[in-house]
This record gives C-alpha cells, structure tokens and sequence, in this order.
C-alpha cells in the first residue's frame, strides 16, 4: 500500500503559481515545496510541470535544481521526475558510481511490470543516447554482466500459470549447479533471469521443500564475489520485495552514518506503491517505527519531505 497522501482537487496551474512564487521571493520557500509536492502523485506533479512550463516558459524541474541544495534537492529532484525517467536516472547514477551499485539495475529488473521495465529502457535510451543494456555492459564483465544483462533484456511473462512439474525439474537443475559450485551455469541464468515470477517462486519453493533450506542460503559461500552476491540479492528481490526493501532502509540508516542516497531511492520510488508494507516490516524487523529512525538520523528540509512522503509530517 501506498504512504503519499495526494489532494485529488488540487489545481495544476494554482500549485504551478504556488511554486513559481516559492522560488522566486527572498529566498526560495522550501516548506511551500514540499507542502505542493509531497501531497502530489505522478499524474498531478506532471500536470503541474505542464502548467509552469506553460505559464512561465520554464522548465520546473531544472527550476527546483536550482533553487534547492544537498540531499533535499536530489530527493525532490527525483521524485518530480516521471517515474520512467526518474528510474533511468536511478540506473545512470549507479552505473556511474566508483563501485557500480547493481542493486539499482536488479530492483527495476525484479519489481516493475515488463511494460513498466519497457519504458525505462525508453527513457533512458531518450536521455543518454545509448540503451541500458549497453551501458550495463560496459560497466560489467563476465558472469556478472550476463546476469544483469539478462534481467533487463527479458520481456517476462506475466501471467500466473505455474507448472509444478517444470518448478521440481528446475530446483532440481539449481541444486546440482549449488553442490557443483558451478554458480555460473547457464541454467541458473536461464531461470532466474527468464521465468515468470509465479514459475520461478514455484521453483523456490519447491528447492526450499526439497531441501529444508532456501537457496539464497546455499549461495552464501563466497560473497566477497561480485556475481554471486548479485545472484543472491536478485533472488532475495524476486522473492520477497517487501523484505528486501527492508533491508536497504534498515542498512541505509544504521549506525555508522546514513546513506541518504539508498534511503532517498526506496522512499521516493515506493511511496506511491508499498511503501506502508515496507514501513510495517521495518517496524517489526526492528521495534523502531520508520519515521521515528528518519527523524533522528536526516535533518532539515530533507527530513520533513521524506516524513511527508510516509504520511508522516514533521
């Protein structure tokens, strides 16, 4: 379920007025921001792009770039965007980063629809001049770059047919590639990155039955390698979303410094889809409410957009 608490009547070309007077005064009035914005779904926040590119011939996102600073700007900066577009930024930006973050390319392979999928490989082909596939492969080699390249290349069946026959012949192909620490097999590739999701959890489930163990377990063997921890963590994605995004919050604001950067994209890429599923997990993995840990380790502006974005204001 979704956390943002959208006002169905707001106006496009009242919000457009509202922000363009925000960052035009003595100041730009960032709590007008994120009143306008943290209360807008994807529609209504093109809509209002639309009404201040119309009004004052300027593009609002580049507007808010530009007004605003640190991490609270690259939180509204990326939920502003067209979620297709915002992702294929989400890829570009972990593509490029000194260690590559392959967490990005497996959430958008393993949690959004094939015509979802489609759209970002658009967008980024739009805005880069190259396909994400490409540029997967030029940061990758090896096995790795045959797993993520093939996660983003699969057009998925959809469907929820599942041939249990099929689900015990394949977890039986996965444990004998386990027991042979061939983790690289072909047929691993092949399932994981090709199997509808219904196929492929049918198959994990029976791998679990069948063995009183679930592979991500068997995969533990060396995650000082890069492909088999990708492997693992795509597998865990799949699996179970809500754990999985869990995890990425829970690791993002541990001791130790906060990532801002991994906590900006579960909340602004969920909070129109699962993000109060995610909050409950939190909550239960950890005893601590979500907007509760946000509030002791974000500050600021960048604080109450993210407590806005959970339904949780400051």
């Amino acid at each position: 379920m979704a956390t943002l608490v959208s006002y169905e009547d707001a106006s496009p070309s009242a919000d457009a007025e509202l922000l363009r007077k925000a960052c035009h005064g003595w100041g730009t009035d960032e709590k007008t921001v994120i009143s306008i914005l943290g209360h807008r779904n994807a529609t209504q926040r093109k809509l209002i792009r639309e009404a201040y590119q119309e009004h004052y011939k300027e593009d609002l996102v580049k507007r808010l770039e530009h007004e605003l600073s640190g991490d609270f700007e690259r939180a509204v900066y990326r939920w502003n965007l067209d979620p297709a577009d915002r992702d294929a930024v989400l890829a570009n930006v972990a593509l490029r980063k000194e260690n590559c973050d392959y967490r990005v390319i497996i959430e958008l392979s393993c949690t959004l629809s094939p015509e979802e999928l489609f759209a970002v490989k658009c967008a980024y082909q739009s805005r880069y001049k190259l396909s994400l596939e490409e540029d997967i492969a030029s940061h990758t080699s090896s096995d790795l770059r045959k797993l993520l390249v093939g996660l983003v290349s699969i057009h998925r069946y959809q469907g929820n047919e599942v041939n249990l026959k099929l689900a015990n012949s394949e977890s039986n192909v996965l444990r004998n590639a386990i027991q042979e620490k061939s983790f690289n097999h072909e047929d691993i590739l092949r399932i994981i990155t090709t199997r509808s999701k219904p196929q492929l959890m049918a198959t994990l489930n029976c791998y679990k039955d069948e063995h009183s163990c679930t592979i991500t377990k068997h995969l533990k063997d060396d995650l000082n390698n890069a492909y088999i921890k990708t492997l693992r963590t795509t597998i865990r994605c799949i699996s179970n979303p809500i754990k999985y995004f869990e995890k990425v919050v829970r690791n993002a604001i541990k001791k130790g410094g906060t990532n801002e950067d991994a906590l900006t994209r579960v909340i602004v890429t969920r909070a129109e889809k699962d993000l109060k599923d995610i909050i409950e997990q939190y909550y239960k993995r950890n005893s601590v409410a979500l907007d509760q840990a946000i509030s002791k380790e974000t500050s600021g502006h960048y604080k109450r957009f993210l407590l806005t974005l959970i339904g949780k204001e400051d």
